[in-house]
């Protein structure tokens, strides 16, 4: 949802919200000078080339108008497609500290290559009109834009869709409306449009195994303002635009420690506790769905009122340009997403469907490099040419041009870290991607990395598809020798590294692979590690984790993350998630647990393309909280986010012939 790259890819790539997010970097007052005249050059050549039309007010069907910039070719002799951008974040054409035009390279681009560009916010941000509720709804807003931009004159009736995050996740539910305006879609991190699909049921990256992701909770801190400054309705588009040169209506937050933040109880006065805005959070409002979202449970019908796609009710039926990354928040729904409308037998665009997975972190596509860092691990080059990706799938589906796109793009391209390359597939996971299923093992204390906790092929010592340097079956694994770990929410496990989008710097490294040795020396994380491979192996698709769990507690969470150990010991996280055990029977029902009962959980499935090479280890660890990633459970059995007590969970994962705890990973044989 948050965060910013280059020409055609930069601003829709990314959102726009590098231009309403973050301090500005400090300039001399050269570099200054040099920025003023690069922009205005920029600007002056597209007014060379562009009919621009700017704070455009669109009506919709209620009354409340949202506002749009649109960049169109100045030859009216011709209609043109439409690439439409809408987003929560700001796109004002006026750098208002700067005193000059923002960065139009993209609006040139666009123009350039025969494309009408047009920008709009979402109700209830900046310049539009209305209410906010996340994704811009209601849905009738987009069925109402599609059509308006369809009647124009200089309009071909063909719309695409671009953007990454929150300018991506309203894509879906509006492709599932059939509006005949609208042609395509390349929808890119675009986890939190996503409601229930497969054995996913986030509602937008709010849960993941009916636990609040806490990163939206900071993220709202500054989208949800409704208090702004607005115009009177009978404003001219020329006044507009002078406003827009002294007012871009970005609200300047004031700092905060989120740190210390996310640690108040209860959850829901988080954000007015540091005197934030009050909005869809935790605030009933008169908007689609009537906010309050942080009282819902996974299931609420609310849910279902809004902008967010839900895969049983809400059919795609558009060829699509999925674009994900492995160190996102949200890569499991995404591909999970991506398979669904691929696989939807009445989907008549089931065969236009195109996939790009990079190693990089949320929206952070174009920010690879010749040597690509993520937390702390090299990625090698993970560089594509997102321009001619973009542009190619257009230039076919917009404007008709037999370009061989497809014939030339590969259905599912991916790329596999620890070899550092590019890979194609036809499907996900890849052909011929085989499960293999790894059981727990320790004699019962997992507890820390100094710990007897394994992974082993107990049940099939000679799999054809994994080989360790030593055996790893083990004749005491038979017998229930359960490892135990206390969780105190008041001393949570916190997060380090991982697969977030905007943790406000609370998550080390802000996210990515990370050496997790100095986490698994706490006692309460249990850490099961393989024996070294024997020869490398890509795994490729869903990782699973299957515990057996007892606590002596009514509720609490269970989390998992799975690690690369180098033969140097180092340990890089590639996917992690959690199973709020009121849930571990469907989230569409609470179920207490018995002291010391022990229960099958099965937690939401992880993701990676990943090549552990021969001589590396499996590794994963489980722990009670994985915090602020995840909110903490406080273990009463309670509504969670209202409570300010919690109760200490003594929890134990069992492994035996009768607790058979597994780890089932997606191994590609080459």
């Amino acid at each position: 949802m948050r965060l910013g790259l280059s020409a055609f890819a930069l601003a829709f790539i990314v959102s726009l919200p590098v231009f309403a997010q973050g301090p500005r970097p400090q300039l001399t007052p050269e570099q200054t000078k040099a920025l003023i005249e690069k922009r205005e050059s920029i600007e002056k050549e597209l007014e060379g080339i562009a009919i621009i039309d700017r704070k455009v007010m669109v009506p919709m069907r209620d009354g409340a108008r949202m506002a749009a910039d649109i960049y169109r070719p100045k030859d009216t002799s011709k209609k043109y497609p439409i690439i439409f951008s809408r987003t929560p974040y700001n796109f004002n054409f006026w750098d208002v500290r700067l005193g000059t035009y923002r960065d139009m390279s993209t609006e040139l681009e666009a123009v350039k290559r025969g494309y009408v560009l047009i920008e709009m916010n979402e109700r209830g941000h900046f310049f539009s009109e209305g209410n906010y509720d996340i994704l811009g709804a209601p849905l009738s807003d987009a069925d109402d834009q599609f059509n308006w931009m369809a009647a124009q004159t200089w309009s071909s009736g063909k719309v695409g869709l671009i953007g990454c995050s929150s300018t991506a996740e309203w894509q879906m539910a509006a492709a599932s409306l059939g509006n005949k305006a609208l042609t395509t879609i390349i929808p890119q991190s675009f986890g939190a449009g996503v409601g229930r699909v497969g054995p996913y049921n986030e509602q937008g990256n709010w849960y993941r195994g009916g636990a609040v992701q806490m990163l939206f909770i900071d993220w709202l801190y500054g989208e949800q303002n409704q208090v702004r400054p607005m115009f009177q309705k009978n404003l001219s588009q020329e006044d507009l635009i002078k406003a827009s040169k002294m007012f871009d209506l970005a609200p300047q937050m004031p700092p905060v420690d989120w740190a210390k933040a996310f640690e108040h109880l209860p959850e829901k006065d988080i954000i007015s506790a540091i005197d934030g805005p009050k909005g869809i959070f935790s605030d009933k409002m008169p908007n689609t769905t009537g906010g309050a979202m942080i009282e819902r449970t996974p299931n609420d019908p609310a849910w279902r009122k809004g902008g967010i796609w839900q895969s049983d009710t809400m059919p795609i039926h558009v060829p699509g340009f999925w674009f994900m990354t492995w160190y996102d928040v949200s890569t499991g729904p995404n591909l999970a997403a991506y398979n669904f409308v691929r696989s939807d037998a009445s989907n008549p665009a089931k065969d236009q469907q195109y996939a790009v997975i990079a190693p990089t972190l949320h929206c952070g596509y174009t920010r690879a490099k010749e040597d690509t860092i993520v937390g702390e691990r090299s990625m090698g080059d993970a560089r594509l040419d997102y321009n001619a990706l973009t542009y190619g799938w257009f230039d076919h589906f917009l404007k008709g041009e037999d370009n061989r796109f497809l014939q030339k793009q590969p259905k599912v391209q991916y790329f596999t870290m620890g070899v550092n390359k590019w890979q194609h597939a036809e499907t996900w996971p890849p052909e011929g991607a085989k499960n293999v299923t790894l059981d727990l093992w320790s004699a019962g204390h997992a507890n820390t990395l100094h710990g007897d906790g394994k992974l082993i092929l107990a049940n099939q010592p000679a799999s054809p598809l994994l080989r360790f340097a030593v055996p790893t079956s083990d004749a005491n694994a038979k017998t229930d020798l359960p490892d135990t770990f206390t969780y105190d929410p008041m001393h949570p496990t916190p997060s380090y590294g991982g697969n977030v989008c905007c943790a406000a710097n609370t998550i080390p490294g802000n996210g990515g692979a990370l050496d997790q040795r100095k986490m698994e020396e706490r006692s309460d994380i249990l850490v099961y590690t393989s024996e070294p491979l024997a020869e490398g192996i890509e795994v490729s698709g869903p990782i699973t984790a299957t515990l057996y769990v007892s606590s002596d507690v009514k509720d609490t969470d269970v989390t998992v993350k799975v690690i690369d150990v180098l033969p140097d010991g180092t340990a890089y996280n590639l996917d992690e998630t959690i199973e709020r055990l009121r849930y571990r029977d469907g989230d569409n029902k609470t179920v207490w647990m018995e002291k010391d009962k022990v229960y099958k959980v099965t937690l939401t499935p992880m993701n990676t393309s990943n090549f552990f090479d021969a001589g590396h280890r499996i590794r994963i660890e489980v722990a009670g909280s994985n915090f602020p990633r995840f909110d903490r459970n406080l273990n009463t059995g309670g509504n969670n986010y209202d409570e300010t007590t919690s109760v200490i969970a003594h929890t134990a994962i069992h492994h035996s012939a009768q607790y058979p705890s597994t780890l089932t990973l997606s191994v590609v044989k080459h």
